[in-house]
C-alpha cells in the first residue's frame, strides 16, 4: 500500500528517465529550428547571386539576345532560391523553342539545354493572322521563316494528319521526280494537292473502296502518257473518280478523261 501511494504521488521531476527523454527532444527541436533559420538566412543573403546562363547545345534559330531577355524577365532570387520552373516556362515561350531544360550550375550560374523547333512546312492561316509553321512532329507553332517550305492547311488540330499525308504523297510522286508543294484538307475532309510543277490534284475524300493512295498511284502510273495527249500543260487533275481521273488542260486543249 505504501509503495502504491508513493508511485501515485511521484511527479515529473521525480522521474529521471522521462526528464532525459524530454530534454533530448527539446535539444533536437532546437537544433532543427537553428538549422532551418541558418539555411533561411543563408539563401536570403546576397552571397550567391546568379551571374551567368550557360547554353549547353548549339543553336540555329534562337539568338543570345532572346535568351537573355527571357532570363532577365524570369530570374529572381539567388542560386538557391531561383524558380527553375519559371525560367523554363519563359524560355519555352520563345518562338523557336520547343522544349527547355534548366538546372543550377555551381556556384553562380544556370545551365540551359534547348530543343529548337525544326520547321517542315508553313501552316496556312487567315489573312493578317500571325505566321505559323509546322514542325517535324506535326505540331503548329508561331514563327516566321524564309526557307522554301511546303504549305499545309486544314482544320485546327489536323496538322499531324496533314503531315502524314504529305509524306505518303511525297513517296508516291517520287518516281515522277515531283513532290507536293501544298497539301490541303478542307472542313469536309476532302484533300487537294498542288505539285511543284503547278498541277493541282483534287482527291476528294478518302473512301474505303477507293483509298487516296490507290487513286494517286493509278494516276502516277499513267501520268506521262496522259500529258502526251494534251496540247499544253495540265492545270487541274480530278482524282475523285473511283476508277479513273479527268485532266483539265492549262491554256489550251480540251478536258480529257483517263480510264483503267
Amino acid at each position: 500500500m505504501g509503495n502504491g501511494r508513493k508511485a501515485q504521488t511521484e511527479g515529473f521531476w521525480d522521474r529521471p528517465p522521462l526528464m532525459n527523454l524530454v530534454a533530448d527532444l527539446l535539444f533536437l527541436a532546437a537544433g532543427a529550428a537553428l538549422a532551418y533559420s541558418a539555411a533561411l538566412l543563408l539563401v536570403r543573403l546576397p552571397l550567391f547571386p546568379l551571374r551567368e546562363v550557360v547554353v549547353t547545345v548549339p543553336l540555329r534559330e534562337v539568338t543570345a539576345a532572346q535568351i537573355e531577355y527571357a532570363a532577365r524577365s524570369s530570374l529572381s532570387g539567388n542560386f538557391f532560391t531561383v524558380n527553375l520552373e519559371g525560367v523554363r516556362a519563359a524560355l519555352e515561350k520563345l518562338p523557336w523553342v520547343r522544349r527547355a531544360e534548366v538546372r543550377r550550375r555551381w556556384p553562380d550560374g544556370l545551365e540551359v539545354a534547348l530543343e529548337e523547333q525544326v520547321a517542315a512546312a508553313r501552316w496556312r492561316q487567315a489573312e493578317g493572322a500571325e505566321a505559323r509553321l509546322v514542325n517535324v512532329h506535326g505540331e503548329v507553332f508561331a514563327a516566321a521563316s524564309n526557307a522554301d517550305l511546303p504549305v499545309f492547311a486544314g482544320p485546327e488540330g489536323s496538322a499531324a494528319q496533314v503531315m502524314a499525308r504529305y509524306h505518303e504523297f511525297s513517296a508516291l510522286f517520287a518516281p515522277l521526280g515531283r513532290k507536293p508543294q501544298a497539301v490541303v484538307l478542307n472542313a469536309r475532309e476532302a484533300w487537294q494537292i498542288r505539285l511543284d510543277d503547278g498541277v493541282v490534284l483534287d482527291l476528294g475524300r478518302d473512301q474505303p473502296k477507293a483509298p487516296l493512295a490507290q487513286r494517286v498511284a493509278r494516276f502516277v502510273a499513267v501520268y506521262g502518257e496522259a500529258l502526251k495527249k494534251l496540247n499544253g500543260p495540265a492545270d487541274v487533275v480530278d482524282l475523285r473518280y473511283p476508277n479513273g481521273f479527268a485532266i483539265r488542260p492549262g491554256r489550251s486543249g480540251q478536258e480529257q478523261k483517263g480510264k483503267q
